[in-house]
């Protein structure tokens, strides 16, 4: 009977740890947000070499996001609207950041987005009224400074791509209207 016991000891050990083991990896992976739904991020993909379609798309979703927060806001002050409020924060905030991404390579490209900085200036100035506006709760805190500081670094952004891109066109008036500068091979 002895023998029967160290078999079925030694079995529910292995059963154990091949446990452990295979239920590592899924601790290790956390559901990740994705900012933009399937349709959205559809719709950014199908702009893609089109810079100024894909910042008004951008623009247009942090916009709704936006009006999101604020109907939120707008509700009565439990638990539940805290933690939507404070997970929305979160999305907008790594939206801006997204945006801010693709900022950097249309700045790269010398693509002429002019039209849509304006716009998107002017937005922001609007979020960022909107975070300023929202209600101080400690749920949602550091989701809201986070959103501050990416709506603050996009401002500036916007503002120094605004002036880069007056100075780059003025200079080089054949590439205005362009969506990506390709440079010419220099000759030897």
């Amino acid at each position: 009977m002895r023998p029967y016991f160290r078999l079925l000891r030694l079995f529910m050990m292995a059963a154990f740890v091949a446990s452990l083991v295979s239920s590592a990896p899924m601790r290790a992976q956390h559901p990740t947000r994705d900012p933009l739904t399937a349709q959205q991020a559809e719709e950014v993909a199908k702009a893609g070499i089109y810079p100024d379609q894909r910042v008004r798309l951008y623009t247009k979703y942090l916009d709704e996001h936006a009006n999101t927060i604020e109907k939120l806001a707008k509700r009565a002050d439990t638990p539940a609207r805290n933690g939507q409020i404070a997970n929305s924060l979160a999305d907008f905030a790594d939206l801006m950041d997204e945006l801010g991404s693709n900022l950097d390579v249309y700045s790269d490209r010398k693509a002429d987005i002019r039209k849509v900085l304006k716009p998107l200036n002017e937005a922001i100035q609007r979020w960022k009224t909107m975070l300023t506006d929202l209600p101080h709760e400690s749920t949602f805190d550091v989701a809201r400074t986070d959103a501050f500081d990416s709506s603050n670094d996009l401002a500036e952004q916007t503002k120094q791509m605004m002036q880069d891109q007056d100075q780059y066109f003025k200079e080089h008036k054949e590439q205005a209207g362009q969506e990506w500068h390709m440079p010419t091979p220099k000759s030897q």
